[in-house]
């Protein structure tokens, strides 16, 4: 106990420059994040490894060079010190990577944790958080964070913070202690878990930590960034030097699986019950690719999609969840790109040239048996980014319905060049081709295309693509789409601006368009200034134009909305907008059901957004909308309701109701969840969910039992049902399976 009490007061006592310099720091002046110089960090090596305790009383930490850098404020009050000080220190042996770091907080009884879980929800836990920009390309890296329960989140991000893959995991070790005045977290990477260039001698990483304080609702960093951008914005980060002769290692993880499972019922494509066993391979090549092989792949443990009204008549969009494609998912983004706090009007779920979910899912989202895949993924030279893909699934034979799927081929290539200051362009081509089902004609549909995305300025980003499609049966002349979008924000004032054309033509087969035949037309400005009086953090007041034209230049769609987000000093916010909507309809087109005749349609609806403070026991978000909708009329109300009383249980309960006049007929429109998790600890968890969509009057019921048994490594036992509940339905359960699987993860 004594050497453990010298050992950090020696680390973290009086004496840490970090302290004296933030309780020295009386100045009220703000200082610009871009004029401070990035900061460097050395780290020690050791010879023999540490215990990983979240105690940090090894004689090594004792040794290392702390940080002793002022951190700055990212929010609530840009370019001031941090409230609190944060220190960190870094070692390493020849197998891992080992961060200490000590939050000290003034009331460490307020700490807040909302889960156990991987991928905790990070908004609305205090946390510490790191990023390795391994290769040192000042555009992709690692992403760590942990929160003082010991959970941990990591990610990879891209493009220079435009991509993050949240669902990427990779083996670490943490732990964590409270005390008095601080919490401690004590992190080991192995070098195994993540990719680097294992040159003799010295290299050099790119760094950065941050911290969330939550219940002040600050965040800092140790490389002060402007507002507008996060931890992994790896083109302002600082540097970690000292780093020398890590090894290569052979990087090779082999994980199969085996599982037994049933399923039964009238909307099921294979009826029956079987064993299965399966696996999953990673390699490093060379130190710069990774290939990633799978074969009778299985993803019954994957959460269940949540159901969506669907009021529009576009196309909706479900998002990936399977992990094979989610790894190194941000290497094969070529999509309209969304950048944080830029106001862009752009999202993924607009468009995107490549959506793994058109591989081994159905139309209607069933599953579909993936025979064998393939994926490559790295660096080639120091500016050179390449990803491959090659994906066969298996013919299948519907069920009563007499619906079947042909065995299919998927091959993706994908291209990047990383240009200066987080900028690059790139190129992708996609290929699906039938493969399988005698008697029917070989089909295929291609994608190929070019984009680019530049960081013009700190302030100013412009994105741009070009792509085309061509398939056995064009759907029409134009197959093209084009966009381009230049979006500028700066400490009050914010604008965008986006033009898109989509051919009538254009049908990427393995991607994803939410309408075609079409010109886009959007632009928005605004301006946020910082309030910080009575509660409220920033108002945020902007105009909105959005307009939809068709290739002969008709007007199509047209939105004119004026809002104002009021972003509250606890987190929490509330928005109010008022939308002004034109449609012209060239033919007679169904909605929700309901059927609406060729012909113009105006009308006005105000709308109002209230969340509050997440991190609270109670918390939720209430959104409102009442007004005209086409012929009609539409109320809509929703509502999501968290209670988290400890970091142990959560319950989840959510519902929408629409209250609709369309086409002379009224009608509801309604959906309810309740989503129920309980955490053991940071391996044990069971998870319930259940959703009732009366447009569809149908239940789905999902429940998953999940034991982390060895880093990487689970044992699943999930249940999933889909039941009727319309009247005069004589077989309710449409699906019904249960499913136990086990996987272990070999690390060499």
């Amino acid at each position: 106990m004594l050497r453990s009490t010298v050992l950090l007061l020696a680390l973290f006592g009086i004496a840490s420059p970090l302290s004296a310099q933030v309780s020295g720091g009386a100045a009220r002046t703000p200082v610009d994040p871009l004029s401070l110089p990035r900061p460097v960090m050395t780290a020690l090596k050791i010879q023999g490894g540490i215990n990983i305790d979240g105690r940090l009383d090894d004689a090594a930490w004792a040794r290392a060079t702390p940080t002793s850098e002022t951190w700055i404020q990212i929010t609530p009050e840009p370019g001031m010190p941090a409230s609190e000080s944060t220190v960190v220190r870094i070692l390493y042996d020849d197998d891992k990577l080992y961060i200490g770091a000590v939050m000290h907080d003034s009331n460490v009884g307020a700490l807040s944790v909302p889960g156990l879980e991987q991928d905790f929800d990070t908004p609305n836990s205090d946390i510490f958080g790191s990023a390795l920009d391994t290769y040192h390309d000042r555009q992709n890296g690692f992403v760590f964070a942990v929160n003082p329960a010991g959970a941990m989140f990591d990610a990879q991000a891209f493009d220079d913070q435009r991509s993050i893959t949240r669902a990427w995991e990779g083996i670490t070790e943490v732990r964590t202690t409270i005390n008095d005045s601080s919490w401690i977290a004590e992190i080991a990477i192995p070098f195994a878990t993540l990719r680097f260039n294992p040159t003799q001698g010295p290299q050099t990483w790119g760094l950065n930590f941050s911290r969330r304080l939550r219940r002040k609702n600050e965040d800092s960093m140790w490389a002060a960034v402007p507002l507008q951008f996060r931890v992994y914005k790896f083109s302002m980060a600082g540097t970690l030097e000292g780093l020398r002769d890590l090894p290569a290692g052979r990087n090779l993880w082999v994980k199969p699986y085996v599982l037994g499972d049933w399923i039964t019922g009238p909307a099921v494509v294979e009826e029956g019950s079987e064993g299965a066993v399966g696996l999953d391979l990673k390699w490093g090549v060379t130190p710069k690719l990774t290939l990633d092989l799978t074969a009778n792949t299985d993803f019954s443990q994957v959460e269940v999609d949540a159901e969506q009204v669907n009021l529009t008549r576009f196309s909706l969009f479900f998002p990936e969840k399977r992990d094979f494609f989610l790894e190194n998912e941000g290497t094969f983004a070529f999509e309209d790109v969304s950048v944080r706090n830029f106001r862009t009007g752009s999202s993924n779920r607009k468009f995107r040239l490549f959506h793994s979910r058109r591989i081994g899912l159905s139309p209607s989202r069933e599953p579909l048996p993936i025979l064998a895949g393939a994926r490559m993924t790295g660096r080639i030279g120091e500016q050179w980014e390449v990803g491959l893909i090659n994906m066969q699934t298996r013919s299948v034979l519907g069920p009563e319905d007499g619906a079947s799927f042909d065995a299919e081929n998927f091959s993706v290539a994908r291209v990047k060049r990383h240009l200066s200051g987080g900028s690059n362009i790139g190129a992708m081509f996609v290929n699906r081709q039938s493969t399988g089902l005698s008697g029917r004609p070989a089909e295929f549909n291609r994608a190929y295309g070019i984009d680019g995305n530049f960081n013009v300025l700190p302030t100013l980003v412009v994105s741009a693509y070009a792509a085309r499609t061509d398939e056995s049966t064009p759907s029409g002349d134009d197959k093209n789409v084009a966009m381009v979008q230049a979006a500028w924000r700066s400490a009050v004032f914010n604008s965008s601006f986006l033009f898109k054309h989509v051919g009538d033509g254009f049908n990427p087969g393995t991607g994803f368009i939410d309408r075609t035949a079409v010109r886009r037309y959007y632009g928005t400005v605004g301006f946020h200034p910082k309030v910080r009086k009575s509660g409220i953090l920033e108002i945020n007041p902007y105009f909105d134009v959005d307009a939809y034209t068709t290739l002969n230049g008709s007007l199509e769609t047209r939105t004119l909305t004026p809002g104002v987000q009021v972003s509250l000093m606890n987190g929490g916010s509330l928005t109010m907008d008022y939308a002004d909507h034109y449609e012209q309809l060239f033919a007679t087109t169904s909605i929700a059901g309901a059927s609406l005749a060729a012909g113009e349609y105006r009308w006005r609806a105000p709308s109002m957004n209230l969340m509050t403070a997440g991190n609270k026991a109670l918390s939720g978000r209430v959104s409102f909308s009442k007004g005209d909708f086409y012929d009609g009329e539409r109320t809509s109300v929703s509502f999501q309701g968290l209670y988290r009383p400890n970091e142990h249980f959560s319950l989840r309960l959510s519902a929408q109701h629409n209250d609709l006049k369309l086409g002379g007929t009224d009608f509801t429109a309604d959906l309810f969840s309740g989503q129920l998790r309980y955490a053991k600890d940071t391996r044990t968890f069971l998870m319930g969910f259940v959703q009732y969509n009366e447009a569809t009057e149908e239940m789905v019921t999902n429940v998953r039992f999940n034991l982390i048994h060895a880093p990487l490594s689970d044992l699943f036992l999930v249940f999933t049902e889909r039941r009727s509940l319309a009247g005069g339905v004589t077989t309710p359960v449409l699906e019904r399976g249960i499913t136990l699987k086990f996987t272990k993860l070999f690390a060499f």
